[in-house]
């Protein structure tokens, strides 16, 4: 009878332990700062309004089931791009067309205020990060223009660097692009796009971006920016991470940092054996380019292919909640968030493995003694934050 009586009291504990965090999970206001699926959109024609488990890590009903109350949606193309502005625009037109269809579970918005209704609403609120800087084509008028298409960050850089601002992919390169005046990190003209996107209201995003650029950020902005998909360069040395000193840059600053999910950004093991997965198909690969397929594609589908492959490719989960807690013991609890990289990313950790899974980021924040008041800072309220600060009231 003692051994029934433990066990009934032990289920009891798990029960309230698992409503406690479930309650918080719903409670809070979750903010992920960067989600890639209009790529999915252009690229491979899924539609976010329709059922796609087992494709993308996301639709809509899913990441209603998460619990998302808020997203950016990436707005993405690669230095190749022929058209980048009309291109940014198509992608924002697919999002708008999936709102007009769905407008009781999802809606544009445009500010804290607007963002705020919404999720009274139980509605996602839907806003637009434009992921490199070259899409603006170099017009001021053009970037302003995205502002008013709803555009609220724009990540300086992607991979490749624009003529007035340097990425870390090319800072960390020797052969690198420079900028218009031969130097690493911004220009005149890129501390007038930094100045511009200040006084519009619209945040400054230094993930992607390199080193001197980031410096040359800090100290032109005259408001708090954000790294939408970053994770800890300590932990995990890579180009695309943030040096403590970044970190504590941003802090200084009153920005945030939102943790990429990407297993390579989170696991100093996984690119290497990335890489060795990618040379032992390569041939497949190169025979798939051979046909049309772009680069990207033709390594994805080896991904898709080789389950098993991947699979054990993918870092553990407690590297996510690693990196989160790094930087609160770096700089403190309110600079960290989620910027998780779904949609544009081949490898998420294990048990993350779509947009259903973000309770178990809150879930393992409880079983570490995590406040609630904490838990709905690094969930979203950091970002929010951050946002309402960039705002012009």
């Amino acid at each position: 009878m003692k051994t029934k009586l433990l066990l009934i009291g032990v289920f009891a504990t798990f029960q309230l332990s698992a409503q406690g965090y479930q309650k918080i999970h719903n409670k809070a206001i979750l903010v992920d700062t960067h989600n890639d699926f209009l790529s999915q959109t252009m690229e491979k024609n899924f539609v976010f309004d329709t059922d796609l488990k087992g494709k993308t890590h996301s639709d809509l009903y899913r990441m209603k089931e998460g619990g998302v109350d808020v997203q950016f949606f990436s707005v993405f193309s690669d230095g190749d791009q022929p058209n980048p502005y009309a291109f940014a625009n198509r992608q924002i037109d697919s999002l708008d067309a999936v709102i007009k269809r769905n407008p009781d579970k999802i809606v544009k918005v445009t500010n804290s205020k607007e963002l705020l209704k919404a999720v009274k609403q139980n509605k996602i609120a839907a806003l637009v990060g434009l992921e490199g800087g070259h899409q603006f084509e170099d017009d001021l008028e053009k970037l302003e223009a995205l502002y008013n298409r709803g555009v609220r960050y724009i990540t300086l850089t992607w991979n490749n660097s624009t003529p007035w601002a340097t990425s870390a992919s090319d800072e960390t390169n020797a052969e690198g692009a420079k900028n218009s005046e031969g130097k690493n990190g911004l220009t005149a003209f890129g501390k007038q796009v930094v100045q511009k996107m200040n006084s519009l209201g619209m945040m400054v995003d230094i993930s992607h971006v390199g080193e001197q650029t980031f410096y040359d950020v800090i100290a032109t902005t005259t408001k708090p920016v954000i790294a939408s998909h970053s994770s800890v360069y300590t932990l995990c040395p890579h180009k695309r991470n943030l040096k403590d000193e970044q970190i504590k840059a941003i802090a200084k600053n009153g920005g945030v940092i939102q943790i990429n999910f990407n297993s390579g950004f989170i696991d100093p093991t996984v690119e290497p054996r990335e890489n060795l997965f990618i040379e032992k198909h390569k041939a497949e690969i190169d025979s798939l380019v051979k046909t049309g397929m772009f680069q990207y594609h033709a390594e994805e589908s080896m991904y898709r292919k080789y389950t098993n492959e991947s699979e054990a490719l993918r870092a553990p989960f407690d590297f996510v909640i690693q990196h989160i807690e790094y930087v609160v013991n770096l700089v403190g609890v309110d600079y960290v968030g989620i910027g998780s990289d779904f949609d544009g990313i081949f490898l998420p950790p294990k048990q993350l493995d779509d947009v259903t899974d973000y309770i178990k980021i809150t879930k393992a924040l409880v079983e570490k003694g995590y406040s609630e008041k904490d838990i709905d800072k690094i969930l979203g309220e950091n970002l929010l934050r951050v946002l309402k600060a960039n705002e012009n009231n």
